[in-house]
């Protein structure tokens, strides 16, 4: 079989995968999956297209971490069932936080590895799991081509300005600025949207990426302009588990007064709120909308809400708006969302066409709408895929 492309993507209890072939504009997905439930109730699946192809569950007595689930994956991709078998000859690796310094992916090598371990402290949920997933394939291949691929570079062609808190310079100075996440996502739909719309991609969009992880990024000419998310991936809209933006005289309040410390305001902003917390119920936007409870309501209202303040936000730092593109979970498949901030944001010139986006689109505005709104599936696992191979010079 082709030499292949192994994508990783690694979080606190999962490790997802994909498997490409071919050459740079021409990469196939060969396969994909994840091992989830590490460290607790691992389980392992691989797909071919949406076909499962193989699977496997562990005892809760046997101890898999990053560590053997890198070990399993790469004995499978040799052992496994026909389809697995493939040479990797390099990983591409998701890693949230790029900070000021790693603007564009890299080969990673020791050096880059100690300068990644050092932004931890910027992304404690994310990025140590994303180096152990690096740790652990150095140590079993350590021929291997590594290459780390950053959720944060695509902003780095924000104003300055954008970035800045209004705190004293010092602070600035100690890397506390607005970072923005979900890059891989935007540079995606950046790089296919002139397909879609090419006047859209030479002007001004705003790009939704509403999922359990939920964000949305001003664009302008292919370059990021503004995101909601900021210093960390909690700021901006609500989310599954995750708050967004809210007043620092809350977390100070809930300090002073209910005895919170900081791992207790960790777990509240980031697993205990967003739509799990104003809903009570869940952080799944498919059950919300199912539900006739009045929380789930609440949460699918707020949600919505504030996705159509972000939007007049975004559209102000464009100077204008030219279109409107939905991605992730939630942009693409939950059709009443798209429908609601579609229609709360008409004054920005959006007229959506209701059948068409009951239909998933692509297009589902009306071919007279001043602003056009796009349904457009992201492939983070792709952008990754590419970009190793370019390192590679392939």
């Amino acid at each position: 079989m082709d030499d292949a492309i192994a994508v990783l993507n690694a979080g606190s209890s999962s490790l997802k995968f994909s498997v490409f072939v071919g050459e740079t504009e021409g990469l196939e997905l060969l396969l994909h999956g994840q091992i989830g439930g590490l460290y607790t109730h691992p389980k392992f699946e691989a797909y071919k297209t949406w076909n499962l192809i193989d699977s496997k569950a562990w005892p809760e007595s046997e101890h898999i971490g990053h560590k053997e689930a890198i070990e399993f994956l790469f004995h499978w991709a040799t052992h496994g069932p026909i389809e697995s078998r493939n040479n990797p000859v390099a990983v591409g690796h998701r890693v949230v936080h790029g900070g000021l310094e790693f603007t564009e992916p890299v080969k990673v090598d020791d050096e880059v590895l100690l300068k990644l371990e050092k932004l931890a402290p910027l992304a404690p949920l994310h990025q140590p799991f994303n180096l152990a997933a690096i740790r652990a394939v150095a140590e079993h291949r350590p021929d291997l081509f590594q290459a780390a691929c950053f959720d944060t570079s695509f902003h780095r062609t924000m104003p300055a300005i954008a970035g800045e808190f209004a705190l004293p310079h010092e602070y600035s100075e100690k890397g506390i600025k607005r970072y923005g996440f979900h890059g891989l996502s935007y540079e995606y739909i950046s790089s296919v949207l002139p397909q879609f719309d090419a006047a859209a991609a030479e002007g001004r969009t705003i790009v939704a990426h509403l999922g359990n992880g939920a964000s949305m990024c001003a664009i302008k000419g292919g370059r990021s302009v503004a995101n909601t998310m900021g210093f960390s991936a909690v700021e901006g809209l609500p989310m599954g588990t995750r708050c967004g933006s809210i007043d620092p005289g809350v977390l100070i309040y809930l300090i002073d007064n209910h005895g919170f410390d900081a791992r207790a305001l960790n777990e509240l902003i980031y697993k205990q709120s967003g739509l799990l917390g104003v809903s009570g119920i869940s952080s799944d936007m498919r059950e919300l909308l199912s539900s006739r409870d009045p929380r789930a309501s609440e949460a699918v209202d707020l949600f919505v809400y504030r996705i159509v303040r972000e939007m007049g936000s975004l559209a102000a730092a464009l100077s204008g708006l030219d279109a409107v593109v939905f991605t992730g979970g939630i942009g693409e498949h939950a059709s009443e969302i798209r429908s609601r901030v579609c229609n709360d944001s008409g004054w920005l010139g959006i007229v959506l066409d209701e059948e068409a986006n009951n239909k998933g689109g692509p297009r589902i505005s009306r071919t007279d709408s001043p602003v056009s709104a796009w349904v457009i599936p992201t492939d983070e696992e792709l952008m990754i895929a590419r970009h190793t191979l370019s390192l590679m010079g392939l």
